[in-house]
């Protein structure tokens, strides 16, 4: 199915070109959510009529999202969640959630617009893309953690998951010391 591009589509054309794509991909993703025309004469001079309009507002929508790509590029949001010992999440930690997390923090972000490959599923610091227009895309930080003191640890570059270890010489002599304090009380 050849299209015509309404905007710039990641890995596929700028706006204004006739493109081929796969029917399925075209039908139910390009068409279906407005961001191509069927490449038809018909719509072919459509769009030639309406191609001002549509950089108009494609540049507006832009500068919309450079300026507030100033202000979200670098956050990070803290996510508090259940999670095991080796800090393995007992859930996960989703677009929906960051895009929440985002708007608590006074951003409007929606969840289409972050990018996750897969969910977060461990404690720590996560770097996600969020693609603010198909033209601006920032990065912002996820801080999972169990507890807020334990973000802000985490924050500082502590690893929260590392389990301490004991110096097996050291925990022997303790016991030693310990069985020999008892030991002496029962002395006959």
């Amino acid at each position: 199915m050849e299209v015509i591009l309404l905007e710039r589509v990641a890995k596929l054309g700028q706006m204004g070109e006739v493109v081929r794509v796969r029917d399925g991909f075209g039908r139910n993703y390009l068409l279906a959510r407005g961001k191509a025309l069927r490449a038809t004469e018909e719509n072919r001079k459509r769009f030639e009529t309406q191609r001002a309009q549509l950089e108009t507002r494609n540049l507006e929508l832009k500068k919309e999202a450079d300026s507030v790509a100033e202000s979200l590029n670098g956050q990070t949001v803290v996510m508090l969640r259940q999670s095991g010992e080796s800090g393995v999440l007992y859930g996960s930690v989703s677009t929906r959630d960051v895009a929440e997390a985002l708007t608590k923090a006074g951003f409007s972000v929606d969840r289409n617009q972050v990018t996750l490959n897969t969910p977060i599923k461990t404690l720590g610091l996560h770097t996600v893309p969020v693609v603010l227009h198909p033209e601006v895309s920032v990065t912002v930080t996820v801080n999972v953690a169990r507890s807020a003191e334990e973000a802000e640890r985490q924050a500082q570059g502590e690893n929260v998951t590392a389990r301490e270890e004991f110096d097996l010489d050291d925990l022997g002599l303790e016991v030693g010391a310990a069985l020999a304090e008892a030991g002496g009380d029962d002395e006959r």
